[in-house]
């Protein structure tokens, strides 16, 4: 029917009901259409949309997918390129890969304490995934992180308590903070794995498969090409390990790890966690760790804000880093007092401790 005329009609107040069906037709195409898409397990038609909302347990994890994708397509780019890249184009391309790898080392960590997928066998591909992103197994970011650093932040059962970094100069604790925690790292790992192999043996085999297959393919890859398997690869998943682990020294430094509020220190940056996935929001992750990491900013908000000592609650990460590690440089608390370290003390035994009848939610999506 002609809308024009109709429109005219309609102005007449003899048709009414022409007025009626105007008003149907104006409303019919104001409405948006509709994409579809045909389910053919159970016959059913449903939008494109639902396809990702029935597979994730929160549609901001799309930027999740997104940023580990980026990283795939920049591995396989810096290879597929390599033949003909000058020094200026390689060095831009590891340092590509470095960030990348670290963003989805952070992806790990976001994981493990909140499995992105509904199904936990999607959470089982996706953690094999991440495993190739960042050079290690997802699985086991679980003991150390899960099972010693929340449960016992900063004390002698947190294998990364941060009075173990004792350098006077303390850019020197940021940058080393990493490699002083690494061993004590792998040995709660291994035994913490051999523990699973009878109490969880499902974790313990998913913990196995990532492990070969990663390092099986970086085995591959080096005989491939090992030029760029070390620039592109290596590096990038070294780079990884350190910054997630030494991100831990300015987080619980010179923090008050007894206090329900000020035990993290937090960084409200909008940009900074934009790229972070909202870690800046440190506090509410370890009051609140399976928190999903799109809900910190608010919970922040709410609950941390109102009661965290202003010097825990920043803005700027380089401006802290800066003041902290380069001028003055000194090893403050967050009232602003030199940090007094502890008497040195041996790792006490945490795996022993270890119930995870009790702590389910701890041990990651593929269980």
């Amino acid at each position: 029917m002609n809308i024009r005329l109709l429109r005219e009609m309609a102005q007449q107040p003899t048709h009414p009901v022409l007025s009626d069906t105007l008003l149907f037709e104006k409303k019919r195409r104001e409405q948006p259409i509709q994409t579809q898409t045909l389910d053919l397990s159970k016959g059913s038609i449903m939008p494109k949309k639902f396809i990702l909302r029935y597979m994730l347990r929160y549609k901001t994890d799309r930027r999740t997918l997104f940023a580990v994708t980026l990283y795939f397509i920049a591995a396989v780019t810096s290879w597929l390129l390599w033949p003909g890249l000058n020094n200026w184009e390689i060095a831009a391309f590891v340092v590509v890969n470095c960030f990348l790898s670290f963003t989805c080392a952070i992806i790990v960590h976001n994981t493990i304490h909140a499995p992105i997928f509904k199904k936990k066998e999607l959470n089982k591909i996706f953690q094999l995934v991440l495993s190739f992103s960042y050079g290690h197994s997802t699985s086991a970011f679980v003991p150390g992180h899960n099972f010693s650093h929340h449960k016992y932040m900063q004390s002698s059962k947190d294998v990364m308590r941060t009075s173990k970094a004792r350098f006077k100069l303390n850019i020197l604790n940021q940058l080393f903070f990493f490699f002083i925690m690494s061993s004590d790292i792998i040995k709660g790992e291994i035994k913490f794995a051999l523990k699973m192999r009878k109490q969880r043996p499902a974790w313990f085999r998913q913990y196995l498969l990532e492990m070969g297959l990663v390092f099986g393919v970086k085995i591959v890859l080096l005989f491939i090409n090992w030029k760029c398997a070390v620039l592109f690869v290596l590096i990038p998943h070294q780079y990884a390990a350190w910054g997630i682990v030494s991100t831990n020294y300015f987080q619980h430094d010179g923090t008050d790890q007894d206090h329900p509020y000020n035990h993290s220190r937090n960084f409200t940056g909008p940009l900074l966690n934009i790229f972070l996935f909202n870690n800046g929001f440190h506090g509410a992750h370890h009051n609140k760790p399976n928190l999903h990491w799109s809900l910190l900013p608010e919970y922040h908000e709410k609950h941390i804000r109102p009661y965290v000592h202003p010097g825990l609650d920043l803005v700027s990460l380089p401006a802290f880093l800066f003041k902290t590690h380069i001028y003055p440089a000194k090893r403050v608390d967050f009232k602003g007092q030199v940090v007094v370290l502890p008497p040195v003390v041996k790792d006490e035994d945490w795996v022993a401790e270890v119930n995870v009848g009790q702590h389910t939610s701890d041990m990651a999506g593929a269980l």
